[in-house]
């Protein structure tokens, strides 16, 4: 009997600490079941600053010159533009290392099902605010740059 009541003591307290959810589940949404652009507007409350400051440039880029690529034209989290979504589900792993209201997750996978340039290793960086994961930036150690580091000159005029 102990073991029941055991069980409905953890399904009732499991939901509320699954709210916020590990950091891992934050960098996943971007990746499966389909790869998000994460400097897409509608995702901007899953990122915190020095990110969002680069992302709002990037949307002012775009603005500006409506006809020019803007600062971002490869996908941060994949630091790709091209990829095999099947290919990359199947391959995703995720890591996590939480610090208090920090967090690490690498995410290492392959883009593509051959070649060794297909495979990527990335680290996100979260932050938890008001009890929810969010990315503070985002690096690949594949390439080994840093999005918070890119460089945004939204009034840059065309050439």
């Amino acid at each position: 009997m102990k073991p029941i009541v055991l069980a409905a003591v953890l399904s009732i307290g499991l939901p509320a600490a699954a709210l916020a959810g590990p950091a891992s589940n934050a960098v996943k949404f971007f990746y499966v079941p389909e790869v998000k652009f994460e400097a897409d507007a509608k995702y901007r409350d899953r990122f915190t600053d020095p990110v969002t400051r680069l992302f709002d440039l990037n949307d002012k880029a775009s603005k500006n010159n409506p006809d020019e690529v803007a600062c971002l034209d490869f996908d941060p989290g994949l630091d790709a533009q091209d990829f095999d979504q099947k290919t990359l589900s199947k391959t995703l792993r995720l890591a996590e290392t939480v610090n208090g209201d920090m967090a690490e997750v690498t995410a290492t996978f392959s883009l593509f099902p051959e070649g060794d340039d297909a495979k990527r290793e990335m680290l996100w960086l979260l932050k938890k605010v008001d009890g929810k994961w969010k990315i503070a930036d985002i690096s690949s150690k594949t390439s080994n740059w840093t999005l918070s580091a890119l460089e945004c000159l939204p009034d840059k005029a065309p050439e």
